[in-house]
């Protein structure tokens, strides 16, 4: 480690790479909530937060074991997923009266049709004003799980179409009916009034 008197040693979450304090403070103090974006290893969470002197206060949110609510049967961590989720996160805010928040990637890298654009599409389809260039939201097909459709259709060997889609078919879903599903669920979604 660096030594010295005029050696300032980083706050700890700076030196373990888990926050950008200079992006964090200028979201912090501004007068809109942040629109946050986390995947995990198993599931997402999106949560809509507002930053006080005292704390952090979450005022909404929404993770990928709710879609299940819904009849969900695909990933729980892919695009169409992080779509829908962006959609219920968004109703719920605009709901409470929230109509504008700004988007905070943390540590993700922004990625031109990433999951964290097709959740920001949702709730921006939900009336939460997310400022965002369109340039860089994912494409309506790509939201509706298309590629991965195409995909089940091309592999050929049974086997590996087991393997690969094991978790698709163990939930009952065949993943070339994905499209569909996404439409039935995103349909309830916005038609659920107890939101």
């Amino acid at each position: 480690m660096a030594k010295g008197p005029r050696y300032r040693v980083p706050y700890r979450r700076r030196r373990e790479a888990k926050t950008d304090y200079q992006a964090r403070r200028i979201l912090a103090t501004s007068d809109r909530p942040r629109f946050v974006f986390r995947p995990f290893n198993r599931n997402i969470i999106i949560q809509v937060i507002e930053s006080k002197i005292e704390g952090d206060y979450v005022l909404t949110q929404a993770s990928s074991p709710e879609l299940k609510k819904y009849g969900w049967l695909g990933g729980k961590k892919n695009t169409p997923a992080a779509y829908l989720l962006g959609l219920l996160v968004g109703r719920r805010t605009v709901k409470k009266g929230i109509e504008k928040a700004n988007l905070d990637l943390g540590l993700i890298r922004p990625t031109k049709g990433s999951r964290v654009f097709a959740a920001v599409k949702g709730a921006v389809d939900a009336g939460l004003d997310v400022p965002c260039d369109s340039d860089i939201l994912p494409e309506p097909v790509r939201i509706r799980g298309a590629g991965i459709s195409e995909y089940a259709q091309n592999v050929e060997d049974p086997l590996e179409y087991k393997r690969i889609f094991s978790g698709y078919l163990e939930r009952g879903l065949r993943p070339q009916e994905l499209q569909n599903h996404f439409k039935i669920v995103k349909t309830k979604i916005e038609e659920d009034q107890t939101i």
